[in-house]
């Protein structure tokens, strides 16, 4: 018989004693009895037929008389099993026998009970060679099962946590599904915290993609309102409704737009009524709330997925009585609590909508021509016109404060921050302005409309342009903006070029030039949101596999099986769900990180372009008509069009994700957010384009 190696002495356990024969007056039975002060009952076999006496082990068993030997310890398995009390089943097979049949079988079990581990591993080396088949057979059918070990039953829970800490989100939630025990691990806030934190505003270095972080999250409760789905393209009704549509011919320009009387404000609301007020809508704010990180990511993650399937809910807003030309939206505010939207329009008036409810609280009327551009903040909003001026309201009364005037002709942008104010007009000028003087000077060298303006400073990259509630232009005796260095001002024109002005210089430093048609449309995505994940050569179907492998699917053992309950957040947290998170600091590794700038061309077409180069990066063809106007963030891009949709683009491949269809005019204005986007059109609507789900 071959020689057997000798195991190692850490790997030794208590032998086992034998267990006891004792004779019932009556029946002459044997029985067994956990030696475990506190041992449960014994448990009863399954009535499988794959149960078998070998299923578990005989485990000691004593008389009264016998005592637990002080300090004994059981292995893993012994101790399970010590756990799980005498196996019933093996009892009632050795009592089926004779008395002479149990004592030999008894003796057997005995010597080996008593025997080290080299004598038992000697004594089962010969009961092997001993075996047929059908003895193999069944030994291999029991120890496929017996041999297995669930960790966690063992490891610490920190250890337990580690492990799983290499799974991905699918991963975790089959196991999950495995026993309660994996289940109470699976669904560890550790967990689900790491996964948020890989994926949840930053691109994941695995899979190429990024969740929304949701930094006003709500839901959108609509009283008496059942939203639609959002349409597929029908290829064959939009081509008809292009033909029968004459005036797309030769697509109009939006400076051909006569300002005709029109009827007045249906919705005019009184500044002063407290029922129609947003400040007496808004005396409470909504009390915040902790959830599970699993449930974090399992939001966030639908929302993702719709945005890359394309699915949808439209709402319309109604009010406007021509065509909607500029709107701004923000969630971030901090009073009023709800989402605020205001458009504005060839009728003359801008309107402020509760976003959440879809209700107009104010129509701000003052302009004699068309509003063209605005833009809000917590304390103001402005707003160009054609009328050649620019008001300042406080939106939240809606009282207009004062009107500058300065352009010879239509203002049709504008942008400020909490220094600058800028503004394009027809007459192919730009005005840098002193809002507390009125003051202004004035940027020359396009040859047409100037289109969009938009504000950087250079020396700030992780600084947005946006709006602040920090005091305009708090100069006193100031007439002239005082400009801090390194702002600059992009501007683009209906002569096909965008130009980059130092204002503290005030020339123009750089010229971008490709466009083959009037720009309409320029946006900048800053450098703090340009993170580029690794490269990942994979086909379409390969990603869209790994894309699917992070999506949680609703299992049936999840705590919860409804859907996730919308939370409302603070613009300084990671994932507004846990009061005490913030965004980790490194989360992501970035192959560049450089603000870009996007355009928007009347020549079909939206491009990125290099800041540095002033050279064209990527060019987004798809549109069958000139762009009007262009939104980006860090996950996507999205562009309306003269061709009446909307088309969301996926950035680092430069290809269309989905196309929206609704509207039956010219998109004339978008704004995207992280889990929506909202568009105006020339025929009158505001749409919203929900991806929640």
């Amino acid at each position: 018989m071959p020689s057997l190696p000798k195991p190692p002495t850490s790997t030794l356990c208590d032998t086992l004693p034998a267990p006891r024969l004792s004779k019932d007056s009556d029946n002459t039975m044997s029985t067994y009895t956990d030696d475990k002060p506190e041992a449960p009952p014994p448990k009863p076999l399954s009535d499988s037929p794959r149960s078998s006496i070998m299923k578990e082990p005989l485990l000691r068993s004593t008389s009264t008389s016998l005592q637990q030997p002080p300090g004994r310890k059981l292995c893993v398995r012994h101790q399970r099993m010590a756990d799980e009390g005498t196996n019933l089943r093996l009892q009632h097979s050795l009592d089926a026998l004779s008395l002479e049949e149990r004592e030999s079988v008894n003796a057997i079990w005995s010597n080996f009970s008593s025997s080290s581990h080299p004598r038992r591993a000697l004594i089962l080396q010969g009961l092997l060679t001993m075996c047929c088949f059908s003895q193999l057979s069944l030994l291999t059918e029991q120890l496929a099962h017996l041999i297995r070990i669930d960790p966690f039953t063992v490891l610490p829970r920190e250890l337990s946590l580690k492990i799983l800490g290499y799974l991905d989100a699918t991963s975790l939630c089959r196991a999950a599904q495995v026993t309660k025990k994996w289940k109470n691990l699976a669904d560890d806030d550790v967990l689900w915290r790491g996964i948020c934190e890989q994926h949840i505003g930053t691109k994941c270095l695995k899979c190429g993609w990024g969740l929304p972080v949701l930094e006003r999250k709500k839901i959108y409760q609509l009283k008496g309102h059942s939203a639609s789905p959002c349409p597929s393209p029908d290829l064959s009704s939009l081509k008809r409704s292009l033909e029968e549509t004459t005036d797309l011919v030769v697509p109009p320009f939006k400076r051909q737009r006569s300002d005709g009387q029109h009827s007045p404000c249906s919705s005019d609301l009184d500044p002063e009524s407290s029922s129609s007020s947003l400040l007496t809508l808004t005396d409470t704010k909504p009390a915040a709330t902790t959830r599970p990180w699993k449930d974090v990511y399992s939001e966030r993650m639908t929302i993702e997925r719709n945005w890359r399937r394309g699915r949808c809910t439209v709402r319309t807003l109604k009010g406007h009585t021509d065509g909607v030309m500029c709107l701004q939206y923000s969630e971030t505010l901090s009073h009023p609590s709800f989402p605020v939207l205001i458009t504005g329009s060839y009728d003359r008036t801008a309107r402020v909508w509760n976003l959440e409810t879809g209700v107009e609280l104010h129509c701000l009327k003052g302009h004699t021509r068309a509003i063209r551009a605005l833009q809000f903040d917590d304390a103001k909003l402005i707003t160009g016109s054609m009328d050649m001026t620019l008001k300042v309201w406080d939106w939240r009364r809606g009282r207009c404060i004062r009107t500058l005037a300065g352009h010879t002709e239509g203002v049709v942008c504008l942008n400020f921050d909490s220094n600058v104010l800028a503004s394009g007009s027809v007459d192919a000028t730009i005005k840098v302005w002193n809002l507390r003087t009125g003051g202004a000077f004035t940027l020359r060298g396009h040859q047409d409309w100037v289109n969009s303006v938009q504000l950087w400073d250079s020396l700030k990259t992780g600084q947005s342009s946006a709006s602040s509630s920090t005091p305009v232009f708090d100069v006193p005796g100031c007439g002239a903006p005082k400009i801090d260095p390194g702002k600059m001002l992009f501007s683009a024109s209906d002569d096909g070029t965008i130009r980059l002005w130092d204002l503290t210089l005030r020339t123009c430093i750089k010229q971008f030039t490709g466009h083959v048609g009037q720009v309409q449309s320029i946006k900048l995505l800053l450098a703090d949101e340009c993170d580029e994940p690794a490269d990942v050569e994979m086909s379409d179907l390969d990603q869209e596999e790994r894309t699917l492998n992070h999506v949680v699917a609703l299992d049936s053992s999840s705590s919860s099986s409804s859907k996730p309950t919308l939370a409302s957040t603070s613009s300084s947290s990671f994932v507004s769900d846990q009061s005490s998170s913030t965004r980790p600091a490194g989360s992501s590794v970035s192959k560049t990180k450089k603000t870009l700038l996007v355009s928007g061309s009347l020549d079909n077409t939206t491009k990125v372009w290099d800041i540095d180069t002033a050279q064209a990066i990527q060019t987004f063809f798809g549109h069958i008509e000139g762009v009007w106007s262009v939104a980006v963030n860090k996950m996507r891009l999205v562009s309306g069009s003269h061709d009446r949709t909307i088309k969301v683009w996926n950035r680092e491949e430069g290809r269309c994700v989905s196309t929206l269809v609704g509207h039956t005019a010219a998109v004339s204005c978008v704004a995207l957010g992280e889990d929506k986007i909202i568009s105006g059109s020339d025929d009158c609507d505001v749409k919203v384009w929900s991806f929640s789900g």
